[in-house]
């Protein structure tokens, strides 16, 4: 019998099942509840229910004398250690920002706000003594819409004057990459076409599996956390910063994560919390929320009114885009999350030629949770806005959604392009991969089924949904975020050590949740390298055996994490070349490497860079001098945001007599540039989509007048289960990335991006005809059967006031004028 050598030629592309899941779905993982150290104490928060009030006094006896309760803290306890939750993107010198306290001692900013601890020997013990603690509240009046907080006619920080936090605009005229947009507006009310449109992007919940979790171990010669998190090395800082403690000292662990969705990209209160108390007690503390816990405290996203203002000529050549947003940051300006709205400003003008743009976004606080970045970080909420308006445009020309948008995107051979926003796109095919969509939904027999149905006057109706989208991943170069006045950098780092018996420990500064790092930086480092893909082992999520990095957001781990392997790799090999050549008794210059081995040109004779590694260890024929290890660091800036793209088209029934909506189809075709592993790719896609379909039609947080959370649970707050979703059709065309060298692109949010524009275009496509233009997100059948009937009726499918949107917003436009070919 023969053997077979099935091993693929190329890592790379190959459909690798991944290195994690056997022991992720078997559960012999380490979850951070999982850990249980010796004396270790367990903890429970005491939450305000209140949206707004002041803190009049705290009684804590009866909690201290439950069976069980070691300690109970208030905010004054913890007050010189507890530290300070930061934001990093203050989006100018005029921002206003309230202290953000882990644990206040005065006054609450929105209901689930913690104002005490207690500490327990047992879980159960905390929650019971917990019930305990009174808290005597004086309620003040709270300030819950974002149209109202943009009046300030109640404040959610009286101490600030104004809700309004801060206004940042970008102007395409101001930065020299087009035209002035109040002319272009101008211009088409005299003879073009002008459509203004208000949207709402509804605020959402990031509803992760595993909730979050924090251990802290102060007994040591550091204090240890372990933390459900996806920003290890952002979290140490932060604590550094804030708490007096040397960053020496912290060594922060994010054990496998169950799921982020920028959901854990928080230094979140608990985390604070739970080291002071552990400093305070002098043991292990670990708190573990509940899902209800998580549902009101951890960070929402979305949130925002846009007013938009599209202009074109009469045969629907774009001349003008206007965006103004308002956008609701919670009780709290976040971590990032007064820069999540700016993120979306340079994708408004998506793949398109607009000649003229301006966006505004005014941030105001409400007295409802924070709101941060949630899957897309504002890419999401442009692509709806701009999608949803090629909509519009096609309908009032008069021709297919598609033609419209192929009318006005840019062309293949146009490639790289500067857009109205500043932004260089390098590659792309938008003409390739909606043909490849086009072909595989049946777009043609479909929109003739559609006319069939409407001329027969079908209840059903069938609607066809477009959304060609782009979108800028791989968070950023440093200089750029330098520019917008971001904290942090937009590096990061690798390291590859060569071991003696030929395996190869790699060790990466971003911290997988579920995304399948440790097998695809497996498969990058075996191609560079030529080692068997078994034989590498990929470490992360540990600040001290990963002192460097900057995390996991943003899609940024391939295009900047995998390029710092790509660098660190190549170091190895550079290293281990003189070494060879020694052992061969040849010239460096004379040796070529290939599949793990150097040899002499022109001959066989060679060495495995394994065999290297294990002579380095020995050390016994290399000349003094000569420096015996193969080990190398890399730290990779990238040189300018990737932009993948694609082409989804949804087909969408629509009861007109109960409003009920089913989904038929879904394809889409996306173009990420190069695939490390399509299994992989499959499964971000998958996942994405679903999370974006799910704003379209299930998801929504939701207040009532007291500001309480009434979607505080997965009862009322609708998940959608794979009963409840269909088969979707992927593909790909590939456009590599020429801004790094392998061609890679982004693939963890663009479901997310694409798929709720859409949906909802199917939907509105499905009862145009009866006079429906809009849909309110998410669009259940109650919302849908009105926007029927008032459309049927002659009333606005639109009820909405208009929100009050700042004027004469100061021109802070640090990216799109710059020169350096980061942002051009």
């Amino acid at each position: 019998m023969t053997a077979v050598d099935d091993r693929p030629t190329a890592e790379i592309g190959h459909a690798r099942k991944r290195k994690e899941d056997q022991r992720l779905i078997t559960g012999r993982t380490r979850w951070t509840d999982n850990i249980s150290l010796p004396g270790m104490l367990h903890l429970a928060m005491v939450r305000s229910p209140f949206a707004h009030a002041t803190i009049t006094g705290i009684d804590t006896g009866a909690a201290r004398a439950a069976t069980g309760v070691v300690a109970v803290f208030t905010g004054a306890d913890i007050a010189d250690i507890q530290g300070v939750n930061i934001t990093a993107w203050p989006l100018n010198a005029e921002q206003k920002t309230p202290d953000h306290l882990p644990m206040p001692s005065d006054r609450v900013a929105h209901a689930g706000e913690i104002v005490a601890v207690v500490a327990a020997r047992s879980a159960a013990a905390a929650r019971d003594a917990a019930e305990l603690v009174d808290v005597d509240y004086d309620e003040l009046p709270a300030v819950l819409d974002l149209k109202e907080a943009a009046t300030d006619a109640v404040l959610a920080h009286p101490g600030l004057g104004t809700n309004r936090s801060a206004v940042w605009q970008l102007d395409s005229q101001e930065g020299g990459t087009g035209g002035d947009v109040d002319e272009a507006i101008a211009r088409a009310r005299e003879g073009g076409i002008v459509i203004e449109r208000e949207y709402r992007q509804q605020r959402l919940i990031p509803a992760f599996m595993e909730p979050r979790s924090t251990v802290v171990d102060p007994t040591g010669e550091q204090v240890t956390m372990w933390s459900a998190t996806q920003v290890p090395h952002i979290l140490r800082f932060c604590i550094a910063a804030t708490t007096g403690l040397p960053e020496s000292k912290i060594r922060v662990i994010a054990p496998d994560v169950g799921g982020g969705f920028g959901g854990k990209l928080q230094t979140t209160p608990e985390e604070f919390i739970t080291l002071a108390v552990a400093r305070k007690l002098g043991k292990p503390c670990k708190f573990t929320e509940t899902r209800s816990e998580t549902m009101v405290s951890g960070h929402h996203g979305r949130d925002q009114w846009q007013r938009l203002t599209l202009v074109a000529e009469r045969d629907g050549t774009v001349t003008g885009l206007k965006v103004e947003l308002l956008a609701d940051l919670g009780a709290y300006a976040a971590l990032v999350g007064g820069g999540v709205p700016v993120l979306g400003a340079w994708m408004f003008n998506s793949i398109y030629k607009f000649p003229a743009y301006r966006f505004t976004t005014t941030n105001y606080y409400t007295n409802k949770t924070w709101v941060d970045a949630y899957r897309g970080a504002g890419r999401p909420e442009a692509t709806y806005a701009i999608e949803r308006l090629m909509d519009e445009l096609a309908s009032e020309v008069g021709v297919d959604p598609l033609e419209i948008r192929e009318k006005n995107w840019i062309r293949h051979d146009e490639f790289p392009f500067t857009t109205v926003a500043g932004m260089t796109y390098d590659s792309g095919n938008y003409e390739a991969a909606t043909a490849r969509a086009r072909e595989l939904f049946g777009y043609d027999e479909l929109r003739a089924e559609q006319r069939r149905r409407r001329e027969s006057g079908d209840p059903v109706q069938l609607g066809i949904g477009v959304s060609t989208f782009t979108e800028m991943c791989g968070l950023a170069p440093s200089r750029v975020l330098g520019a917008l006045n971001y904290g942090a950098g937009g590096w990061e780092h690798a390291t590859i050590r060569m071991l003696t018996t030929g395996t190869v420990e790699v060790i990466t500064g971003t911290s997988a949740h579920g995304q399948g790092h440790e097998t695809a930086w497996s498969q990058i480092v075996a191609d560079r390298l030529g080692v068997p893909f078994e034989n590498i082992e990929v470490l992360h999520g540990d600040t001290q055996i990963a002192p460097k990095g900057m995390d996991t957001y943003g899609s940024r781990s391939l295009v900047v994490g995998g390029e710092a392997l790509v660098l660190a790799a190549d170091k190895v090999i550079e290293k281990a070349r003189p070494l060879a050549a020694h052992l061969l008794e040849a010239s460096p210059d004379d040796l070529e490497f290939s599949g793990g081995r150097f040899t002499v040109r022109g001959t066989d004779k060679g060495v495995g860079i394994t065999d290297i590694a294990l002579s380095t260890w020995t050390g016994h024929d290399y000349p003094e001098g000569m420096e015996l290890s193969l080990d190398a660091d890399a730290t990779y800036d990238p040189v300018n945001f990737s932009f993948p793209h694609g082409t989804h088209l949804c087909a969408m029934e629509v009861d007109t007599e109960t409003g009920a909506v089913t989904m038929r189809s879904y394809v889409c075709v996306d173009d990420i540039g190069t695939i490390i592993n399509p299994l992989i790719v499959e499964g971000q896609v998958h996942g994405g989509l679903v999370q974006g379909i799910a704003q379209a039609l299930w998801e929504g947080a939701e207040y009532d007048e007291q500001g309480t959370l009434v979607t505080g649970s997965f009862v009322d707050y609708t998940l959608p289960t794979a009963a409840d979703t269909i088969s979707f059709v992927t593909d790909h065309t590939t456009s590599p990335s020429t801004y790094n060298s392998l061609g890679t692109k982004g693939v963890g949010e663009a479901g997310t991006i694409a798929s709720t524009p859409a949906v909802v275009n199917a939907i509105v496509d499905a009862v145009r005809h009866l006079g429906v233009t809009d849909v309110r997100m998410p669009c259940t059948p109650e919302r849908v059967w009105k926007a029927i009937q008032g459309a049927g009726s002659g009333t606005s499918t639109t009820s909405e006031a208009q929100p009050h949107f700042a004027e004469d917003a100061p021109n802070q436009d640090p990216g799109a004028g710059t020169t350096d070919g980061a942002a051009q």
